[in-house]
């Protein structure tokens, strides 16, 4: 088992930015506001030649059963379950609260290895609250500063004891696909059921839920295997309509999302059913093309749709007319709260991601293109000669793109670049995903033209 590290704390203690110090990234939302962080958040640490696993959890809270707070807490109890060590952080310019002593023996009961973290010690006015720490019965406080990197070594080195003899992540690393886990990425709009549908998936209530949208914030990586093939699983936060996020905290998560979606490899667009394919689902939509990924839509609670034809059909024809630039985009209709159709959709992820990554042979493309300039000619340039199309290759996959050398390129019409992006998708069978084509000029087989921008599709 790798060496697992949870880092727990009331609100606004600094966690995230602990854990995005550990991390080496930013990629937990950092605010001042307090109880950003809901979900638990899994990242890996590599320091000095030591790598663990690292948990960023929800500040704890003290609240009724059922509520938002009461789940949160859940999901940081499991996150201490599933660690080798805790390291509880508090505020040192803030000094020691009740709240502080409260969970401190909370943490001493579930008798877990926990290391006491003072925070925020920049300067001198925080040793009060690094000397009244001592109070907390954990030990020789560590002072730190997440936010400037601070005492690192010193957080290290308190960590080392614990981790000695256990597995880590390089030790336990073994031969990795060369290829990695493929990234599936679940978004859409508020309140679809993306947090749902990932945890139904992976079989436990890894994520929060609940009837309040908005829950999710930060976009939430899970390590998962289907079938014995490796995935990284990212729930994301649901994306409203631009003119709608004026909150400080829904910008940052908006961010977030766009970066989850820049990185994926398959996005689930998630629609609710019942009200289907609305303006804000087709900006979506277009985000993921236009970044080139592959993308599946899931109609979700399609167990609550009447007219299943009928609302089948409206989604089909609204996809037809809204989203022409890439034909033939998979639709599967699900229900995560009962788990119906879900092997259905990872059977269309495993083969969307295979079309994304088709690479057709140069040979097959030349042969292709003769045909087609055969079948339909190009048009006359602006000289009065008409515009001639020599060779074709695959530049690369994910997405397919392909590069096209001919006299005049420039002069190519837009309708005549759809005509050899439609017969790229037909002939090759290279339905549902985004098409990149580049037009260059055959004086230099890599001189590629200024304004010969890629044409998505």
């Amino acid at each position: 088992m790798t060496f697992t590290v949870a880092i727990v704390g009331r609100p606004n203690v600094g966690k995230s930015t602990l854990f995005n110090r550990l991390v080496g990234r930013r990629i937990a939302i950092v605010d001042d506001t307090p109880g950003v962080t809901r979900d638990r958040r899994e990242g890996t640490a590599a320091i000095a030649g030591l790598s663990f696993r690292v948990i960023d959890t929800a500040g704890l809270e003290e609240a009724g059963a059922g509520v938002l707070e009461a789940r949160m807490r859940v999901q940081t109890e499991k996150a201490i379950d599933d660690s080798d060590l805790v390291l509880l952080l508090i505020d040192a310019r803030a000094g020691v609260t009740p709240v502080d002593e409260h969970f401190a023996g909370w943490v001493r009961q579930r008798r877990k290895p926990a290391v006491l973290v003072a925070n925020k010690c920049e300067s001198a006015a925080a040793d009060p609250g690094v000397y009244e720490s001592y109070r907390l019965g954990l030990g020789d406080p560590v002072a730190i500063s997440a936010e400037h990197g601070d005492g690192m070594s010193d957080l290290l080195a308190a960590i080392l004891p614990y981790a000695e003899g256990q597995e880590t992540e390089d030790a336990a690393g073994g031969e990795e696909a060369e290829e990695g886990p493929l990234r599936l990425a679940v978004v859409g709009r508020p309140n679809t059921g993306k947090s749902t549908l990932v945890n139904r998936l992976i079989g436990e209530e890894r994520l929060l839920t609940g009837p309040e949208a908005g829950i999710t914030r930060d976009s939430i990586t899970v390590a998962w295997e289907y079938r014995g093939r490796p995935l990284e699983l990212v729930d994301t936060a649901g994306l409203r309509r631009k003119s709608r996020v004026a909150d400080k905290l829904e910008h940052l998560s908006v961010g977030d999302t766009l970066r989850t979606i820049r990185f994926a490899h398959v996005v689930v667009l998630l629609l609710d059913a019942t009200v289907m394919l609305e303006k804000q689902d087709l900006t979506i939509a277009r985000l993921v093309i236009d970044e080139g990924r592959a993308l599946i839509i899931a109609a979700n609670k399609w167990d609550a749709v009447q007219n299943q034809a009928e609302a089948m059909q409206g989604l089909r024809d609204r996809m037809e007319t809204s989203l022409p630039q890439v034909r033939g985009i998979p639709v599967v209709t699900i229900s995560a709260l009962r788990g119906q159709n879900l092997d259905k959709l990872m059977q269309a992820v495993f083969d969307i991601y295979e079309l994304w990554n088709r690479r057709i042979t140069t040979g097959d493309l030349n042969r292709w293109l003769g045909l087609m300039v055969d079948g339909h000619p190009p048009p006359l340039a602006s000289t009065g000669r008409r515009v001639r199309l020599r060779y074709a290759t695959q530049l690369k996959t994910r997405p397919p793109t392909f590069a096209i050398w001919g006299s005049r390129p420039q002069d190519l019409p837009e309708s005549y670049r759809r005509y050899l992006i439609n017969g790229l998708r037909q002939d090759f069978g290279v339905e549902g995903v985004p098409i990149r084509l580049q037009l260059r000029r055959a004086g230099g087989l890599n001189a590629q033209l200024p304004h010969a921008e890629p044409v998505e599709a």
